[in-house]
């Protein structure tokens, strides 16, 4: 179940215990960095160590029908929080629904100079492109999966027309970005020869277009109250109506997401720059949900979004931290996956909306910041809560009121 009342309120072991179970058996060991230097010092150049994030767990989640825990990876507080209440507010009304179209990832050939009538000789020479694109893969093919088509377009650019050949693969349960590389790769000599020009960049396109992940949520008025339902879907319009509010509101949005993308071992870069493109394919930047009442009054949430993700290959299968997350969210594919992100997404613009349209963002942020604050001032830990506490409580959080009510000098926390 996801539904685990006083959660933060047990100690690590305790919560340990209360998410075993959904990720059957977790060794708390994984959950301390997860690599070692020898493994930090293969995965990129020139390593000096490990920097770790807080790796959280959301909870009251149910998703398409089914109870889920999400791993947040975050350093910011109030995220977690945030995105595990929203979760409880839709949770009477069947939680988030969510879907993902197939996992098709874009490679892109350009060609330039290419000679006259160049598409049509791109579209003859397709099915030998096709073929030496799914040799370069020993499982797609046999899944069904891998390299399913190709066309051809031409865009203009300041030193000429350009060529842009793009094949389309269906990449299973991966990411992709490796596969689709390579594919594009081996099939520029006869692309060129096709063409009749000569192919410079061979890579995949980030903005997956190609597997687009959804998320919907019912967050019922008697819970909500009316005037708070109005003024969210009042929030949103001036989201959607504003590029500067819409950066705030989707940056909101991309905290739910990101987090879980950090906690599963995603290309959270790939997934961000979509998301933006996607916000601006209006020909503006607009809000990546939409929020309005139904007949009942109750406030539906939806949200659509390009999600590149994968639960094999890349660092899921090198980082234990990784691993063990997408255990403890119990996703059997890529798509999976992305449905709890986008849902996750939503949980977290509803967190950021519903705070914003009634006390102000600040106060529920900065309660949890407060513990931030007195541990850099050099508070004792077994004494931060308290004294986090009593600052929240006084609407005073700063690192010398927390000396103040700690009884320690004002150079304690300069080490």
């Amino acid at each position: 179940m996801s539904r685990i009342p006083r959660f933060r309120e047990q100690d690590r072991a305790g919560r340990i215990r209360a998410v075993s179970g959904a990720a059957g058996g977790l060794d708390a060991r994984v959950l301390d960095g997860g690599i070692s230097f020898p493994q930090a010092d293969r995965m990129i150049e020139n390593a000096l160590g490990v920097m770790a994030l807080p790796m959280g767990v959301a909870t009251n989640f149910v998703v398409n029908g089914r109870d889920v825990l999400v791993p947040m990876v975050i350093e910011e507080p109030s995220v977690v929080a945030a995105a595990s209440k929203a979760a409880l507010a839709c949770r009477q009304t069947g939680g988030f629904t969510v879907s993902c179209s197939d996992p098709v990832s874009i490679g892109q050939i350009q060609v330039l100079g290419a000679g006259p009538g160049a598409d049509r000789r791109i579209g003859e020479a397709a099915s030998r492109i096709l073929e030496v694109a799914n040799a370069c893969s020993r499982t797609l093919p046999n899944q069904g999966r891998g390299a399913k088509s190709v066309s051809s377009r031409t865009i203009r650019a300041p030193s000429g027309p350009m060529l842009i050949v793009e094949i389309l693969v269906d990449v299973g349960d991966a990411m992709g970005a490796n596969i689709t590389n390579t594919m594009c790769e081996a099939v520029s000599p006869i692309i060129e020869e096709a063409a009749g020009g000569r192919a410079l960049l061979r890579i995949l396109s980030n903005y997956s277009t190609g597997r687009v992940a959804s998320a919907s949520a019912v967050f019922p008025v008697d819970m909500l109250g009316e005037d708070t339902v109005r003024d969210m879907v009042l929030a949103y319009e001036f989201a959607d109506n504003d590029v500067y509010r819409a950066v705030t509101h989707n940056k909101g949005v991309m905290n739910g997401i990101m987090a879980v993308a950090n906690a599963t071992g995603q290309d959270s870069r790939a997934i961000d720059a979509a998301a933006h493109a996607w916000a601006a394919r209006s020909g503006r930047y607009r809000s990546l949900t939409t929020w309005s009442r139904n007949g009942a009054g109750d406030l539906v949430g939806s949200i659509e979004v390009p999600m590149s993700v994968g639960i094999v290959g890349g660092v899921v299968r090198v980082h234990p931290t990784a691993r063990a997350c997408l255990d403890i969210l119990g996703v059997r594919s890529s798509g999976e996956l992305a449905g709890v992100m986008a849902a996750a997404g939503l949980a977290q613009n509803f967190g950021a909306m519903r705070a914003l349209a009634t006390v102000g963002i600040q106060r529920g942020h900065m309660r949890l910041h407060a513990r931030n604050v007195a541990a850099a001032a050099g508070v004792p830990p077994d004494m931060i809560e308290r004294i986090a506490g009593e600052m929240a409580e006084e609407d005073n959080i700063s690192a010398e009121r927390a000396r103040a009510l700690a009884g320690i000098g004002d150079d304690a926390g300069s080490g």
